[in-house]
């Protein structure tokens, strides 16, 4: 697994906030009107020191509510998944091609394994 060194005391904030909610901030700052599960606001630039804000995220209760169910997985479960893929958002992974996308989705498995969650993209 990648390791990441903090350079500093570090902050990141965390909102679980309810579907309407989450689709005003994603209205707001991605164009896009309607409800996501998570959203991820940067406080550095990639290349910039592991230290200060890291960042904000944005997790819609009901949406990760309904997901989980629909997935057989346990609230706890998703929310801590969208937590660290948010939050790997912040660190400056993506997801827009193909190689990033299996990159982050390796590296979202390698650390929730480590917290005892199982790898949420396995094929079931």
């Amino acid at each position: 697994m990648t390791e990441l060194h903090l350079d500093g005391p570090a902050e990141l904030s965390v909102l679980l906030t309810d579907d309407e909610a989450q689709r005003i901030l994603n209205r707001d700052w991605r164009q896009k009107d309607s409800a996501t599960n998570v959203l991820s606001f940067p406080g550095r630039e990639p290349d910039e020191p592991l230290e200060g804000l890291i960042g904000d995220i944005s997790l819609a209760r009901e949406t990760l509510e309904r997901e989980a169910a629909e997935q057989g997985v346990t609230f706890e479960a998703h929310f801590t998944h969208l937590l660290v893929h948010g939050f790997l958002h912040c660190l400056g992974f993506d997801h827009q091609t193909d190689d990033e996308a299996l990159a982050m989705e390796s590296l979202e498995t390698q650390i929730l394994a480590a917290l005892g969650i199982d790898d949420p993209y396995a094929q079931s």
